[in-house]
């Protein structure tokens, strides 16, 4: 286990508060982190991709640093413009 998760371990253990918000945050967070990957996996900077999807950058940005309540239909527009297909998975 890595001083990371040992730390995550304890802080959940210890703050209430923090370990009710966690996993929720952590899903929005790593949503935001997976479509920047795919971003510039294709190559595309964030002013190219929102070229693509007719909207600015920052929105763009937004979505790829707080990705929480974002629409399915957004992400595949998203998952479109770089030439890709969104699927999901409930396991």
């Amino acid at each position: 286990m890595s001083d990371l998760q040992k730390y995550i371990k304890k802080r959940k253990k210890n703050d209430p508060v923090f370990a009710e918000n966690f996993d929720s945050g952590y899903e929005h967070f790593k949503i935001g982190v997976l479509l920047k990957q795919a971003r510039e996996e294709s190559g595309l900077t964030q002013e190219e991709l929102a070229s693509r999807l007719n909207t600015k950058k920052s929105a763009i940005s937004r979505i790829e640093n707080h990705a929480e309540d974002i629409k399915l239909s957004t992400l595949e527009k998203f998952a479109n413009a770089l030439g890709k297909r969104l699927r999901l998975e409930v396991a």
